[in-house]
């Protein structure tokens, strides 16, 4: 089995795109280490259970909204009542910096506030160096409490971050030790 589950939603591909590049930049720490679910299959959920390492992929929508299946399973309360104590979670979203300054990535920062609610704890924190914003919920003493990727104005960018992204969370997950790298 897998070690670690990512689960993500996506409406344009964009947070699906991202998800499957995750997936294989692990694949250089270890083969088959990663198992991807789309959001859309809600009745997967329960799979959360059996991992203590997890990756949720929330793109923000709008001004400051869910992606249409997160906002469903949260309206469900379906995340709300999953016991994340003991796991670790690492988060990462898409956003429009530009267009939506004041609500970059907020959706991370509104699922990142449910799993710490239910005892998770979240690892992965992304510098905001780089980013031109105004404000964002997914923001925790000076950084973002996840990665955050812009498909519209930064996609040059989004292959380094994901790689030394993932590189961080192999050595936060205890999968790599940091001379390993």
């Amino acid at each position: 089995m897998p070690k670690i589950l990512l689960y993500y939603g996506s409406s344009t591909g964009n947070t699906e795109d991202a998800a499957e590049r995750i997936q294989r930049a692990f694949e250089h720490i270890q083969p088959g280490l990663v198992e991807v679910i789309n959001i859309l299959d809600d009745s997967r959920l329960r799979e959360m259970d059996a991992y203590d390492k997890l990756i949720l992929g929330i793109p923000t929508w709008y001004v400051g909204q869910l992606q249409a299946d997160w906002e469903a399973l949260l309206r469900k309360k379906r995340l709300q009542k999953k016991d994340l104590c003991g796991k670790q979670v690492a988060l990462f979203g898409a956003g429009d910096q530009a267009g939506y300054p004041d609500t970059f990535i907020d959706a991370v920062g509104i699922v990142g506030n449910i799993c710490q609610q239910q005892g998770a704890a979240l690892v992965g924190r992304w510098p905001t160096t780089g980013y031109e914003f105004e404000a964002s919920l997914a923001v925790e003493n000076g950084c973002f409490i996840g990665l955050a990727l812009d498909y519209e104005n930064q996609p040059e960018l989004t292959d380094e971050r994901i790689a030394t992204w993932v590189q961080q969370l192999g050595v936060e997950f205890g999968l790599v030790r940091t001379t390993d790298q």
